[in-house]
């Protein structure tokens, strides 16, 4: 479709508004999922709020932060960054809306998991990931748009993690490995969407990334994360951050960013010195970046 059709079609959008693009639900949907998670988790962890899941309370936080909230961000901003990147259409209207409610099902799924059953609560929730790495896979190929194949590379490291986070629970009681691997597909978009990222830079983030998933508490992926995180530290101060400071918006994400190296040098830290908990550099990703 020439790009001139694909403007009138999107000027002649006449859809209830909250669906006109896929910020706009899944934005909302994530700032309010983000506070509802941390606000239930307090009583779940006391006791003082059951819900009949397999997921410990724990888990559950963690999950929902993870594949609930951070999904839902991300779907928000593939699904308005697609488009200017390929030229294409939006996705918009009653499609747009019941990939939402294909998120909100996972969060109702995993809080009644212990009713449906836990392979039921996986497939609803992994359901949604895999249909919006499908709907980024057509509207990235039908634009022809090979670059940012990577993003979708990625997107389909946090659908595996997603997985093994589910079978983690079920086989073990507890995840382990599914949070590493979807921390990490998490700060991997980051660095590559923040900005063009040096070959050096990526090949060192990628590597400690892989080390920190399959053995995090040795010393070599110590090293491995302390260098990422000197590398991006770099790339940071080369953006002139002094001169967004009359834009809130450029100077939130500027400070934002500045988490991911600290993330990396934390953890990496936390692998050499007893003092330094590895939770430190998750938190400052989570809490932070």
């Amino acid at each position: 479709m020439p790009m001139t059709a694909a403007l009138q079609r999107r000027r002649d959008y006449a859809g209830p508004a909250l669906l006109a693009y896929g910020f706009r639900p899944f934005f909302l949907a994530a700032g309010i999922w983000g506070a509802l998670t941390v606000l239930f988790w307090l009583p779940l962890t006391t006791g003082q709020l059951t819900v009949d899941s397999v997921f410990s309370p724990l888990d559950w936080h963690i999950h929902e932060m993870l594949y609930g909230y951070v999904a839902a961000a991300m779907a928000g901003f593939l699904l308005t960054a697609i488009p200017n990147w390929t030229g294409r259409l939006p996705l918009s209207g009653w499609p747009l809306g019941i990939l939402a409610l294909l998120w909100f099902a996972g969060r109702v799924a995993i809080l009644a998991s212990g009713k449906i059953g836990g392979i039921a609560a996986a497939t609803i929730d992994v359901g949604f990931l895999l249909t919006l790495a499908a709907v980024a896979a057509r509207e990235i190929i039908a634009g022809k748009d090979w670059r940012n194949l990577r993003v979708l590379a990625l997107l389909g490291v946090l659908v595996v993690g997603n997985v093994v986070f589910h079978a983690e629970v079920l086989m073990y009681g507890a995840a382990d490995y599914g949070i590493r691997i979807a921390l990490s597909a998490v700060m991997l978009m980051a660095a590559l969407l923040g900005g063009r990222i040096e070959r050096v830079a990526l090949a060192v983030t990628v590597l400690a990334l892989i080390a920190w998933i399959a053995a995090p508490m040795q010393p070599l992926t110590g090293v491995l994360m302390a260098v990422a995180g000197v590398l991006q530290a770099v790339r940071i101060a080369r953006w002139a951050g002094d001169r967004t400071l009359a834009d809130p918006l450029a100077l939130a994400m500027r400070a934002g960013y500045a988490f991911v190296p600290l993330g990396f040098l934390l953890i990496g830290a936390s692998t050499w010195f007893a003092g330094v908990p590895e939770s430190a550099g998750i938190e400052a990703w989570t809490g932070g970046a």
